[in-house]
C-alpha cells in the first residue's frame, strides 16, 4: 500500500475490494478505484478504468469499509486508564490490595487503579484490608463498571466521604470518578488525543462521548489545539441539561465550522449495574429476597427530564441495564415522544423487545459485556426470567443496533466488539447463549454511524469516512481472526487520520 502522509486528502483509493451489507454495486470482489472529491465519494470504477489525479492511496487489494463508530465511550476516563494501575484479571480483594500497595504514588500523591471485577471474588473489599497495604497514601480502585469505587481511609478523608467497608456505589462513586478525571486540561487533553489516535488506528472515525462533564467546553478547547482524529458526538447529563438548553444546543449542532464535534444526546442513568449488583430487576438477587437493585431515577422524574430535553431538540440516551429499568425507559420514550437510545439493554423483558422498533428507540449495546459478564450473569441473574444480552432477538424484532464498547468498561476496539457480537466468546469456551449471536454483516453495520438499519454500502454521494483493512470481516471464521483485522488506512472525509 502506498502511504500518503498523515493529514493529506486522498483523491483516489486504488485497487480496493468492496464488502459489507446493503451493496448494490456490480463489482463483487473485483478490485475497484474509489474516487473522492470534497470529502465525498464521487465515483467507483473498475481498477484502472479512470485516470487518477491527486493523492492516490494504493489499497493493494485490501478491503474497503465504511469508517467505524463506537457509540458509547467515556472518553477521558478511557484515556486515563493507560496512566492508572491495571487491575483487570485480579482474582481477589487481597490480591488487589497487594497490587495497589506495591504501586507507585502519582505526582498528585495518590494511587489510582482501575478495571477490577469483584462480583465473583472469594473475599470482599474492606477498609481494613486496603489500609493494611496502602497506609496513609490516598488509594482508589475503580470497578470496571465504574459504578463502585473502593477507597482506603486516607482517600475517604481526602474526599470528605465515609463508608464502612471503603466502597462507594452509584452516585458517590460517579462523583469520585469525576474528581479523579478532573486533571489539568493539558494532561487530560494529551491523554485524549493519544487515545483517539489509537482509535483511528483501529478504523474508528467517530465516537459518542458520554463523559460526566461539560463536554462542549472540553471539545472546543481540544479543537482549538488542532484535534482532528475522530468525529465526536458529546452527551450531557442532568446537571448540565439546563446549561445546554441555555446555550441553545440541540442534538446534531456543530460546535466547530467543520462539523467535527457535535452536540449529542441527553444521558440519564436510571439504574445500577450487574457488576455492582445494583441493576434494577424484576426478580431479586440471590440470597437477599429484598434486593432487586436500584432505580436511581424514579420513573416520573425520568419522564419529566426526557420531556424537557425533547422539547428543546435534544435526543435522549437512557442507561438501563435491568429489565425493570428497561421497561421504565421504554415507557418514558412512549410517553414523551423522545427520540434516542437505550444504553446497554442487558436484561430485557420478552414483551419489551418488540417495543424498541415500534417506538423507534435505538439499542445502543456493548457486545463485549456479554462475554465479560457471562459468569456474573449466570451467578446473579440465574433467577431472572427476562432475556439476557438479547442481541439477536432485538435484531429479529427490527431494532436498530448501535454497537460500542462503554470504554473503559471494555476496550475501545471495534474489532473485538464485532467479534464478541458474532461469536459470543473470546477464548476456548463455548459461545455463551449462542442463539443471541448476530451475523458479521449486522455487526459491521451496527458499528457504523447509522447503526444496523442503515447497512454499510459505499456509494457515490457518501461521506468519505472510510477504512482499508487486510481481510473481509464478513467471512472471518474465528473470534481471533476477526479481532486480528489489521487496518491499513483510515480516512475522515478523505483526510488520512491513520496510515499503516
Amino acid at each position: 500500500m502506498s502511504s500518503p502522509a498523515h493529514g493529506e486528502h486522498v483523491a483516489v483509493i486504488a485497487g480496493a475490494r468492496l464488502t459489507g451489507p446493503g451493496r448494490t454495486d456490480p463489482f463483487g470482489t473485483d478490485p475497484v478505484d474509489v474516487h473522492l472529491d470534497g470529502g465525498t465519494v464521487v465515483d467507483i470504477a473498475p481498477a484502472g478504468a479512470l485516470p487518477k489525479r491527486g493523492v492516490v492511496l494504493d489499497a493493494a487489494g485490501g478491503w474497503l469499509l465504511p469508517g467505524l463508530w463506537d457509540h458509547h465511550v467515556h472518553t477521558v476516563q478511557w484515556a486515563l486508564t493507560a496512566r492508572r494501575v491495571d487491575l483487570e484479571g485480579i482474582s481477589s480483594a487481597a490480591e488487589a490490595a497487594a497490587v495497589m500497595g506495591r504501586s507507585q504514588t502519582g505526582q498528585d500523591g495518590r494511587r489510582i487503579g482501575s478495571g477490577f471485577r469483584d462480583a465473583l471474588w472469594p473475599d470482599r473489599p474492606s477498609l481494613e484490608l486496603l489500609d493494611a497495604t496502602t497506609g496513609d497514601t490516598p488509594t482508589y480502585l475503580i470497578n470496571s463498571d465504574v459504578h463502585s469505587v473502593w477507597l482506603n481511609s486516607a482517600a475517604l478523608r481526602r474526599e470528605e466521604m465515609s463508608s464502612a467497608d471503603g466502597v462507594l456505589r452509584e452516585e458517590p462513586a460517579f462523583e469520585i470518578s469525576r474528581r479523579l478525571n478532573a486533571l489539568d486540561p493539558a494532561t487530560a487533553d494529551s491523554a485524549v488525543t493519544e487515545a483517539m489516535s489509537a482509535a483511528a488506528a483501529r478504523g474508528v472515525v467517530g465516537i459518542v462521548d458520554l463523559d460526566m462533564a461539560w463536554n462542549a467546553e472540553s471539545w472546543d478547547r481540544r479543537l482549538a489545539q488542532g484535534f482532528d482524529a475522530v468525529r465526536v458526538s458529546f452527551g450531557v447529563y442532568a446537571g448540565m441539561l439546563d446549561r445546554a438548553i441555555e446555550a441553545g444546543l440541540q442534538t446534531g449542532d456543530a460546535i466547530d465550522p467543520g462539523g467535527l464535534v457535535r452536540m449529542g444526546p441527553f444521558k440519564v442513568i436510571t439504574d445500577g449495574s450487574l457488576g455492582t449488583r445494583t441493576a434494577a430487576c424484576s426478580h431479586h438477587y440471590p440470597g437477599v429476597e429484598t434486593d432487586f437493585g436500584v432505580m436511581t431515577v424514579p420513573p416520573d422524574v425520568l419522564v419529566d427530564l426526557m420531556r424537557r430535553a425533547t422539547g428543546r431538540g435534544i435526543a435522549c440516551a437512557v442507561h438501563a441495564i435491568g429489565d425493570v429499568a428497561n421497561s421504565h425507559a421504554l415507557d418514558a420514550f412512549a410517553m414523551t415522544g423522545a427520540i434516542g437510545t437505550i444504553e446497554h439493554a442487558q436484561l430485557v423483558a420478552h414483551a419489551d423487545i418488540p417495543r424498541f422498533a415500534r417506538l423507534g428507540v435505538g439499542a445502543s449495546v456493548q457486545p463485549s459485556h456479554a462475554v465479560d459478564d457471562r459468569d456474573m450473569a449466570e451467578e446473579f441473574w440465574a433467577g431472572q426470567t427476562a432475556v439476557g444480552y438479547p442481541l439477536r432477538e432485538l435484531v429479529d424484532a427490527g431494532a436498530n443496533l448501535l454497537l460500542g464498547s462503554d470504554a473503559p468498561v471494555a476496550h475501545l476496539d471495534p474489532w473485538t466488539t464485532m467479534s464478541d457480537a458474532v461469536f459470543r466468546t473470546r477464548d476456548e469456551r463455548e459461545p455463551w447463549r449462542p442463539h443471541q449471536r448476530i451475523s458479521a454483516a449486522v455487526a459491521l453495520a451496527g458499528s457504523t454511524a447509522g447503526g444496523s438499519e442503515t447497512g454499510s454500502a459505499i456509494e457515490p454521494g457518501a461521506v468519505a469516512d472510510l477504512v482499508v483493512v487486510d481481510r473481509d470481516p464478513l467471512v472471518a471464521a474465528t473470534p481471533s481472526a476477526l479481532r486480528a483485522t489489521a487496518v491499513g488506512a483510515t480516512l475522515l472525509a478523505g483526510r488520512v487520520t491513520h496510515i499503516g
